[in-house]
């Protein structure tokens, strides 16, 4: 019922639950800040950004209902129309509880597919609050359900024949399990299931040797420990040109104990406490597991993490090479822009990275260079804009397709031509 729906009316119901978003813009990003432990400002950035996915892909939806000119010859007609997939499964993350769910569901929703949503376990409140929304704009309650809970539900739903699509936000390791699954052919299943899979990042900011350090200190804190790196976006490792090393170094050491850590409640809090316990104790690891170079305060009244800089750790270490999800952030000197372009080469992430340079060439050069999805330039290398930053990543990162981009409304639809010989008898008046 909701696919029959024309276009121009799926795109006004979300429009209208942008709308009562919108309304509620203060309220929601309290839920945000009392459910994830988002900081104020990253929690209202979270509602604003819901907002935009809804009101992005009710355009794209008119867009894509226009379909595609093909060509035409004489004595025939072609056209190209696309359909709903079917019912679409969507795995949401913690960490941008509002914005990621209201994507991942909009952009389904709007090419008319039916969506059923398992959010994340530790905010299933905000998921709530993007489906009531839905609801309320006049999504039919059968087109959209959700379904809270831990990793059950998520599993029972990526091996459901019945599910068409599954839209994934969060670790590898998850993201590999959903395609293995996702590719197992049950019995009573006509279809082959897709995957759109975001799975993380190691991310890595290059600094040159020209680079203006003013720039360069708030740009690496607020990429690195902003949410407690709790972002797939976060930067985990500086290459740093030897040229500046020493003094990007001492610096960096010194900003780190200016960062607030308190309760995300706390206007000004730079750094809150991490998700949970077991996300707590998994961070911890790794910091235990080599000799930080600096740290930043740390509680003991909830989930903290202190803001830890390392630097001089072997290529192959964990803290290196694999990705933390918190406020961790090891420094690496380099011999010169392409010799990090090699070590960002190397990685099988491929989700964001950075780059600060006064040098057009070497903005040039990096930019084609490297493998990246999002590449920032003389800036922080989190925080995406719809319709903006189309983001999204390749190799372990990702299947490809950019959530906010011109191409993502694609993978939740079906192409189908039709060609007609107009050079016909018979012809019925």
């Amino acid at each position: 019922v909701w696919s029959q729906r024309p276009a121009t009316e799926r795109a006004a119901v979300l429009s209208r639950a942008a709308g009562i978003l919108r309304s509620r813009r203060y309220e929601l990003a309290a839920l945000a800040v009392r459910e994830a432990g988002k900081p104020w400002a990253e929690a209202d950035a979270d509602v604003a950004e819901a907002i935009d996915f809804l009101e992005y892909y009710a355009q794209g939806a008119l867009e894509l209902d226009a379909g595609r000119s093909l060509i035409q010859m004489p004595g025939e007609r072609n056209s190209m129309r696309y359909v709903a997939r079917g019912i679409t499964g969507v795995i949401a993350p913690f960490n941008f509880p509002l914005a990621i769910a209201a994507g991942m569901v909009s952009a389904a929703l709007a090419t008319g597919n039916a969506v059923v949503l398992k959010p994340a376990e530790q905010a299933p409140a905000c998921a709530k609050a993007v489906v009531d929304a839905l609801h309320a704009g006049g999504v039919p309650h059968e087109a959209l359900s959700l379904v809270p809970g831990g990793d059950e539900p998520g599993k029972a739903l990526v091996a459901d024949p019945r599910i068409h699509t599954i839209v994934f936000t969060g670790s590898v390791a998850a993201g590999l399990n959903i395609l293995q699954t996702a590719n197992t052919f049950v019995p009573g299943q006509r279809h082959i299931k897709k995957v759109i899979a975001e799975m993380g990042g190691k991310n890595c900011v290059i600094v040159d040797s020209d680079a203006d350090l003013d720039d360069v200190v708030p740009g690496l804190l607020k990429s690195a420990f902003a949410f407690a790196g709790q972002k797939c976006s976060a930067a985990s490792r500086a290459l740093i040109h030897q040229a500046i090393a020493d003094e990007l170094t001492e610096r960096l050491a010194g900003a780190i104990s200016t960062l607030r850590v308190g309760p995300a409640a706390d206007f000004g809090t730079d750094v809150p406490p991490v998700i949970d316990i077991a996300a707590q104790q998994r961070i911890q690891g790794y910091i235990q597991s080599a000799t930080p170079l600096a740290q930043g305060a740390t509680r003991d009244d909830g989930f903290y993490v202190p803001p830890t800089l390392f630097s001089g750790l072997p290529a192959d270490h964990k803290i290196v090479q694999e990705e933390i999800f918190g406020p961790v952030l090891s420094l690496e000197t380099v011999e010169s822009v392409e010799h990090a372009c090699e070590i960002v080469d190397q990685s099988g992430f491929a989700l964001t990275g950075g780059l600060f340079s006064r040098s057009p060439r070497t903005i040039e050069y990096v930019s084609e260079r490297t493998p990246v999805g999002n590449l920032y330039v003389n800036r922080e290398i989190t925080g995406a804009m719809v319709g903006r930053q189309p983001f999204g990543g390749g190799r372990l990162s990702g299947t490809g397709p950019k959530a906010g981009g011109p191409d993502y409304l694609l993978q939740f639809v079906e192409a189908r031509a039709v060609t007609e010989n107009t050079v016909r008898h018979g012809l019925v008046v």
